[in-house]
């Protein structure tokens, strides 16, 4: 079994991405982790790309959409996936992700914070944020706290901060690129500490952005984002000569924590894993 921390970096884009995710570059470059591309599914939305990476679907198949599809997932998703084999499930991200596996709508008096056991729920622990300009700094540590306290077996983090400058700024000002530094600060700082704890992790993001601070089309600054895996299942190098598909990471995740895949994940992975 192998207890795994997935990082979803909100709208950060491959080739910014490469430049200022320095600490996740350097152990690439020294034979530490894989790297690969990806071109992210359509429509290069948040909702419907959040439902893509836990469930390995594509749009027309899970339906979710566009951002204003309010329900709970239908699909077999990895959160299902890991409480079904009796495991518990942590997050800490925005409220979208609450409404997809938590309790739909969300309501921020009830819902922000979820530390008690509720049958209906798929995200045992849970830390929730509604505000765009909510801290990355303050969402990792929500983070921690909950990794610590209750010791999930499946730990989502998901900042928002790299999306808010892109929506405000656009993807070549000053302020998206500091955003993605920011987060390469806070991985520098925890990555070595959750790799020395045992865990795999998966970084990646759901869609890039334009430099009209706009995505959920089709070019490729909207679509396409990086894949980094610090994990023993798999083997490590550079891969970034083609595209693989956003299909591949539910089925990912749950080769790396060992648990059966969801019925309509794909089961050939386009990821080099050892046997």
């Amino acid at each position: 079994m192998g207890k795994t921390i997935f990082v979803l970096i909100d709208a950060c884009k491959y080739d910014l991405g490469t430049i200022y995710l320095s600490a996740l570059e350097h152990r690439i470059d020294y034979g530490m982790g894989a790297k690969y591309k990806v071109q992210g599914e359509l429509p290069s939305l948040s909702r419907p790309m959040y439902e893509t990476l836990m469930t390995g679907l594509p749009m027309y198949r899970h339906g979710i959409a566009n951002n204003d599809v309010c329900r709970r997932s239908c699909c077999d998703n990895v959160f299902r996936l890991v409480k079904e084999i009796g495991l518990m499930t942590g997050a800490a991200a925005y409220y979208w992700m609450s409404e997809l596996y938590s309790h739909a709508p969300f309501d921020k008096n009830r819902d922000r914070i979820q530390v008690e056991l509720r049958p209906e729920s798929l995200i045992d622990y849970g830390l929730f944020y509604w505000d765009d300009l909510y801290p990355d700094s303050h969402l990792y540590s929500d983070g921690e706290w909950i990794r610590k306290t209750y010791n999930p077996y499946f730990m989502m983090y998901h900042s928002m901060g790299v999306d808010e400058m892109g929506h405000l700024h656009g993807s070549e000002s000053v302020e998206y690129a500091a955003a993605i530094a920011g987060v390469n600060d806070i991985l520098s700082d925890l990555l070595p500490v959750w790799l020395e704890g045992g865990y795999n992790v998966v970084i990646t993001a759901d869609h890039g952005m334009n430099p009209q601070g706009i995505h959920g089309g089709n070019a490729w600054d909207q679509r396409e984002v990086p894949l980094y895996l610090f994990c023993t299942k798999a083997i490590k190098g550079r891969y970034e000569d083609h595209y693989i598909s956003q299909n591949n990471i539910a089925p990912l995740l749950c080769r790396l924590m060992e648990i059966p895949t969801g019925k309509e994940m794909m089961t050939e992975l386009e990821i080099k894993m050892e046997v």
